[in-house]
């Protein structure tokens, strides 16, 4: 197992050097006294494992610090910062410092969420940290509170939007009245969108985030693959438009919730109340808003991306896990005591808006209406419009109180058919109200 040095130095092995992995040398190397003075031992800089050494890189970055031999690296380091991305070699890897004594601190989302729970088991069989406060949210502390300062309360709900680059694409749709497609690529000219975009607007980034939030916040162990996921890539500019009329705006929300039946976590685009502190969320910026049966209601904002923002909730993860090294102690490791119940997705409750485009004759409610009673679905609202498109077809937006999933879900497959249905249009579910 690694040691500190005969000075009492901590060696730190940083694993990439990309945006966020250049940004963290930077602080690890411009700032060392200060970061020494926080820790009460020095932090040196053990080497930087990159894929090649011939890669063009920032000034900050001293070539003789760079190694294309991460598991040499790893080997001799007190602590492991993890931020190449990707499932392999970043899971050997870490999977490698751990049961070499080192602690680790990683921003990999989609790495805990498919394989968390044994990096976590190994990490505690090695009495070292497995820290990961950046992996969700970036510069938002949301881990280290619901994992420490939640930790003897009863959190009952998690809603977050925690895909920068989607609420940038849905933010500037609202205010620009674009179109998906426009918004997407103003977000890739800007930089907060990838040039394959497919992990932010399918959803799959936000699922990964919702699966470690889901997991800590009710200390039950939730994979990747028992999130719902559904993304915005069906989301129009008539649908941004139809949400303001009825006073909402459209967000990607990651929802996490504990019933008496179970745990559901989910993430799709929903109707958020513009009387919601989540509504005024722009940019590409992150919030998390928590409820718990003590605390109440808890809302987390900042910078959700970027190689500063994340660098610092890196750091921050970093510096503790030295002064764990440095006092002989380890930080919080996972929580999955409660062991509750995962439930499918059709069990989670939530209201629906469907917007419905119908034929403008007498009975067509009616008939509608006998549908949502059928499958015990209350309807909350009905608001009619006529469509000066299509001569004798009208708008129907019909709002519901809240339902199983499974219940509204039935709902709309069985209006489909209705001769007096020509289209169901869209149907975006209703939250935070």
């Amino acid at each position: 197992m690694p040691t500190q040095d005969q000075q009492g130095a901590l060696q730190v092995a940083l694993l990439g050097c990309g945006v966020v992995g250049t940004q963290v040398a930077r602080i690890l190397l411009q700032e060392k006294d200060s970061l020494t003075r926080r820790v009460g031992a020095q932090l040196n800089v053990l080497g930087i494992a990159v894929r090649s050494l011939d890669t063009e890189r920032d000034a900050v970055i001293p070539r003789d610090l760079l190694t294309t031999d991460a598991h040499a690296l790893v080997e001799q380091a007190d602590i492991v910062v993890e931020v190449m991305g990707g499932i392999e070699p970043a899971r050997e890897l870490i999977d490698h410092a751990l049961r070499h004594g080192a602690s680790v601190v990683t921003a990999n989302k989609a790495l805990l969420a498919q394989h968390g729970p044994s990096l976590y088991e190994t990490a505690s069989h090695h009495e070292v940290d497995l820290s990961y406060e950046a992996a969700v949210a970036g510069a938002i502390p949301i881990i280290r509170p619901i994992r420490e300062s939640l930790a003897g309360d009863n959190i009952t709900r998690v809603l977050g939007i925690v895909n920068g680059t989607t609420n940038y694409v849905l933010d500037q749709m609202t205010r620009h009245n674009l179109d998906l497609d426009t918004a997407v690529r103003d977000a890739q000219r800007l930089g907060y969108a990838e040039a394959d975009p497919t992990a932010d607007v399918e959803g799959h980034d936000a699922a990964a985030k919702a699966a470690i939030l889901a997991s800590l916040a009710f200390h039950t162990r939730v994979a990747l693959d028992d999130v719902a996921c559904e993304g915005i890539t069906h989301v129009t500019a008539q649908d941004v438009a139809w949400a303001a009329r009825s006073g909402h705006v459209i967000k990607l929300l990651a929802i996490c919730e504990r019933t008496p039946a179970g745990v559901a976590a989910r993430v799709h685009p929903a109707l958020v109340p513009l009387s919601h502190p989540l509504a005024s969320v722009g940019d590409a910026f992150n919030a998390v808003f928590v409820e718990a049966e003590n605390a109440g209601p808890l809302m987390f904002y900042g910078q959700g991306a970027g190689g500063a923002p994340t660098a610092s909730a890196v750091m921050g993860d970093l510096v503790t896990a030295a002064r764990n090294r440095v006092l002989g102690a380890r930080g919080a490791g996972e929580s999955a005591a409660a062991n509750l119940t995962l439930l499918p997705s059709g069990e989670a409750l939530t209201r629906y808006q469907m917007r419905l485009s119908v034929l403008d004759q007498r009975g067509v409610l009616a008939q509608i209406a006998d549908v949502f009673a059928k499958h015990e679905v209350s309807i909350e609202t009905v608001t009619q419009a006529v469509r000066e498109d299509k001569p004798g077809y009208a708008y129907l937006v019909v709002a519901t109180h809240t339902s199983r999933e499974s219940a509204l879900a039935g709902t709309v497959e069985a209006l489909k058919p209705l001769a007096a249905v020509d289209e169901v249009m869209s149907v975006l579910r209703i939250e935070g109200s």
